[in-house]
């Protein structure tokens, strides 16, 4: 069938410039550029480009050129050029549209209209430099009281505490799975999880056996596949999440091609090389907060109630009266993934249009939980689409105790959001399985890399909090008189509980 559809982007070669050296044709995993020997040229198929512009920054001479088509359809509001393509592309192929990453639609963001105060004079900022600034957050289930005992000098704490996770920053890196990302990735995550005295999530595909040395900083994800999950599995994490929903894709499951299934994703997963990894779209054995219930209560047991139990659902309608019923059940943690959260592949349907804005999320169920007087008995994690440090502050000035950083953490590796991590052909060697180009990856620069995102931001918090005359994170948690809102209706500013700024 004849394709109609035009190239998004063009590629544009130098040929003056160009020296033959053939690494854009090594570099390209997706075939864009070819060497045609018999004429001693280097061609390019614009229409297989997806930009992720590694030919540009690889190529010795900066011969390479890469931009949008300027050929467009002509301009219609409604009928924009993203959905004719989309219905070009579904005629030649009768499928579903799959995309990765997450939603790139410009309405869902509130963090840019989110401004945070600052002291001025009667109540003086702190200089971070100079004074002590503390970040550290505790995640789990929280005394409403605490009792003490004193003895002549000593003072002994006679509450007992429930497990929880002590993290020194409140940045921790989301659930992204072995199969979808390579080995390399979950190293350097390990890694810089330790290092930066946080935890990284493994996702719904196991844990890699080399990983375990890395256990005292890892989350160990229960999904409805419920792949790799044993008694060693649960037992060698810090903290269990049992993971209902994301955000890229609320009330479906996940598939896993069994081409990716190499025999060491199979033995993390604990399935047949080759085979499909399908994850259901429902736990079949979770049907009610009742049957949720038992499944908390069977991992804590299992865990001989020594590790923190995290429940994790896609922010949506009715987040808030779903995480009421969460910390009934007994949950320490809730993680919410907003609308932004990212996934290797998700229907391009369900990505752009189901789900709310984690921001509004995590406003709405750390008020409800507040209202019910339960809000210490659990910690709340907010996911899904969290670019900087400033984005952090006001998650946790929302009612947030913390964030995990997905796609964050991948840029700073190298990725650059090409949104075609189903492929497999990541030609930064991120979101692929392929060994040859898996090995692109170095896991030592990718873990340094991490290291210095998370240490830098963690150093913008602090000069946050400190404008803000605040020594503690903690202080800031729910604190949302200290945000204010811009360009928002009243409806927005109420749920958000948020006054206009000027208020």
């Amino acid at each position: 069938m004849r394709r109609y559809i035009l190239p998004e982007y063009v590629v544009e070669r130098d040929d003056l410039k160009c020296t033959r050296c053939k690494i854009c044709v090594e570099q390209c995993t997706y075939g864009v550029h070819h060497y045609n020997a018999a004429k001693n040229t280097i061609e390019g198929r614009s229409e297989l480009c997806v930009d992720c512009l590694r030919c540009v920054l690889f190529c010795p001479v900066n011969a390479i050129t890469v931009r949008r088509n300027p050929n467009v359809y002509k301009e219609n509001y409604h009928w924009t050029y993203e959905f004719i393509v989309s219905i070009k592309r579904q005629a030649e192929t009768g499928s579903a549209l799959l995309s990765g990453m997450g939603c790139d639609k410009p309405h869902l963001t509130y963090w840019d209209k989110l401004l945070l105060n600052a002291c001025q004079v009667t109540n003086p900022p702190i200089d971070p430099i100079r004074e002590p600034i503390e970040i550290r957050t505790y995640l789990g289930r929280k005394p409403k009281t605490l009792e003490f005992k004193i003895n002549g000098g000593d003072i002994t704490l006679e509450t007992k505490l429930e497990p929880s996770l002590c993290a020194e920053t409140p940045i921790l890196f989301a659930a992204m799975s072995y199969g979808a990302l390579n080995l390399n990735v979950h190293e350097a995550l390990a890694r810089a999880a330790e290092d930066c005295g946080t935890y990284f999530n493994c996702g719904e595909g196991g844990l890699h056996p080399s990983l375990y040395k890395y256990s005292n900083h890892a989350i160990v994800q229960v999904a409805s596949g419920r792949f790799g999950v044993d008694l060693k599995y649960l037992n060698v994490g810090a903290a269990i999440e049992i993971k209902i929903g994301q955000g890229a894709k609320p009330g479906i499951g996940g598939h896993l091609p069994g081409e990716k299934v190499s025999n060491d994703i199979a033995m993390a997963r604990m399935i047949p090389a080759g085979t499909d990894a399908l994850s259901p779209a429902p736990h079949h054995d979770i049907y009610s907060i009742e049957d949720l219930r038992q499944l908390i209560y069977a991992l804590k047991e299992a865990t001989e109630y020594m590790k923190p139990i995290a429940v994790k659902i896609a922010a949506v309608h009715n987040s808030a009266a779903i995480a009421s019923g969460i910390v009934r059940a007994g949950a320490d943690i809730i993680v919410l993934d907003g609308v932004r959260g990212a996934t290797g592949a998700a229907p391009k349907a369900i990505r752009d249009n189901v789900g709310i804005p984690i921001e509004l999320a995590i406003a709405s169920v750390d008020q409800r939980l507040r209202d019910e007087g339960i809000r210490d008995e659990v910690s709340l994690i907010a996911s899904g689409g969290i670019r900087s440090s400033a984005d952090v502050v006001k998650a946790i000035a929302l009612g947030a105790d913390a964030v995990y950083i997905g796609t964050a953490a991948l840029i700073a590796m190298g990725c650059t959001l090409c949104q075609k991590c189903y492929s497999g052909k990541c030609p930064w060697g991120i979101a692929t399985t392929d060994q040859e180009i898996s090995s692109r990856l170095n896991p030592e620069e990718a873990y340094k890399r991490v290291v210095n995102l998370v240490k830098s931001w963690s150093i913008e918090i602090k000069e946050m909090l400190g404008a803000m005359g605040m020594d503690a994170i903690e202080s800031l948690r729910g604190n949302r008189e200290l945000l204010r809102g811009v360009g928002l209706t009243d409806r927005e500013l109420k749920i958000l509980g948020v006054k206009m700024a000027g208020e």
